[in-house]
Formats: structure tokens, C-alpha cells, sequence
């Protein structure tokens, strides 16, 4: 990997990374609880918009197993999006200037452009999962709608093989768009450049840091599946909180 990323960088001029240690990542836990207790109300404001939106989001999916997976899938893909306007609030505060909601609202426009493009990428691999699913639960459930109480089902018996198969791919393309966005969406919140030089700089991030990067995105789904465990209500604290961390793992990993 790093052999290929070698040959990536003779075609893009990319910031210079740095290596941390397999622990960090609990580090930028806790800076980022210190930064949501420094500016929480608009930090609180963020976690609640992407908890409502999410709630609704499963819920107008919840009878459709096909739609209700691929629905969670999407929101995991496109939610670090939202936690742009987080790392705003934190540069702010490190610039010295007022902190709020509207404020880092208006600072996303300084690179709104390539965050977008950033964003239509994730949308269209969202889309994507969501057709590949689509055509995949259509040919093992014969067309058949699937109804809720039928997702005990899938993990049994013999569905067991596709279901096991399905979210092994669904891992897959998570790690991929985790390697992706792990640096790349503060980056082009904190800095002018295009958004194809910051995915090279995130994936070449986590390539460095394995181990380390690993351990953070164990944490990410820990936090985030104990959000979704309290109906989401707990993503109003956690949403802010993994994005106030996120900012202090890409100012530790990229110079």
C-alpha cells in the first residue's frame, strides 16, 4: 500500500502525515470532551440535528428490512458530513474568535464547494450499496417484501450464508469509506484544497497509522452503536463528541 500511495504522490502534491502512537485515539477522546464542554451549546445543536434527522430517516424505513439496513449504511456514510461545521467551532476557538452555531455554518463556505463534492462521492457509494442491496435481498427472498418481524429470519437458518455474506461486503466498504473520510472531511473544513488531494492524505493517514487507526474506528462504532442502543438520543452527546475528537486526530495526524 504504501508503494502505491508512493506512486499517487508524484501526481499530488500531499501534506505531510505523522505517525502517533496505538493509543492516541483515546487521547483525542478526551481533548474532545473538553472541547464539547467549552462550547456545548451549538456543539449540542449539531448532535441534535443529526439525531432527529436519523430518527426519522429509520423510521420511515423500519418496515423493510432491504431499506431499513441500507438506511442505517447511508447514515453512517453521510453523517461525518455533518460534523463539518464541529471542526469549524473548534478552529474558532483556537483562532480566538466567537464561537456558534451560525458562525461555523457561514466558515464551511470558505471550501463548500469541495466538502459537497466530497459529499455527492458518498452519496453516490451510498446509492450504490443501497441498489446492490436492493438487487442481492430481491434474488434470495425471491421479490418477497420482507416484514420486521422477518429479520430474525435473515439471521438464521438459511439465510444465514447471504446475511453473513451481505454485511462482510457491508465491512468492507466501510473500512474503505472510513480510510476515506478519517482526516479528509476536517481537511478541506480547515484548509483550500480540492478533495481528491484529502482522501490521498486520509488513506495514506490510515495506511501509516494501522494500528492506531484501527483502535479509533473500533471506537467510532462502539460510541455510535451504543447511540443508536438509546434510540438514538444518545447521538445528541456522542455525534458532537466523536467530531470534536476527529478534529484533534487530524491535527495530530497531518501537519
Amino acid at each position: 500500500m504504501d508503494l502505491h500511495l508512493n506512486e499517487l504522490d508524484q501526481h499530488f502534491t500531499l501534506p505531510v502525515t505523522r505517525k502517533v502512537g496505538f493509543l492516541r485515539p483515546l487521547a483525542w477522546i478526551k481533548m474532545g470532551w473538553q472541547d464539547l464542554i467549552k462550547h456545548p451549546a451549538p456543539s449540542l445543536l449539531y448532535g441534535l440535528i443529526i439525531s432527529v434527522t436519523g430518527a426519522l430517516l429509520l423510521l420511515f424505513t423500519l418496515q423493510d428490512v432491504h431499506l431499513y439496513t441500507t438506511a442505517i449504511t447511508g447514515f453512517l456514510l453521510l453523517a461525518p458530513l455533518g460534523a463539518a461545521g464541529i471542526y469549524e467551532l473548534t478552529s474558532e476557538r483556537d483562532e480566538g474568535r466567537e464561537t456558534s452555531f451560525l458562525q461555523s455554518i457561514h466558515d464551511l463556505y470558505k471550501n463548500g464547494g469541495q466538502l459537497a463534492f466530497l459529499g455527492v462521492i458518498l452519496a453516490f457509494i451510498a446509492i450504490s450499496w443501497e441498489r446492490t442491496s436492493a438487487v442481492l435481498f430481491a434474488l434470495m427472498y425471491s421479490g418477497q417484501f420482507i416484514e420486521k418481524q422477518s429479520i430474525l429470519q435473515a439471521l438464521s437458518g438459511e439465510f444465514l450464508p447471504f446475511t453473513l455474506a451481505w454485511l462482510a461486503g457491508g465491512f468492507v466498504l466501510a473500512c474503505f469509506v472510513f480510510a476515506l473520510t478519517a482526516v479528509s472531511i476536517p481537511l478541506l473544513a480547515d484548509r483550500e484544497l480540492d478533495s481528491v488531494t484529502a482522501m490521498m492524505t486520509s488513506l495514506r493517514a490510515v495506511a501509516e497509522n494501522l494500528p492506531a487507526m484501527m483502535l479509533w474506528a473500533g471506537l467510532i462504532v462502539g460510541l455510535t452503536a451504543l447511540g443508536f442502543a438509546t434510540f438514538l438520543i444518545g447521538l445528541i452527546v456522542i455525534f458532537p463528541l466523536l467530531g470534536h475528537a476527529t478534529w484533534y486526530a487530524y491535527k495530530e495526524l497531518i501537519e
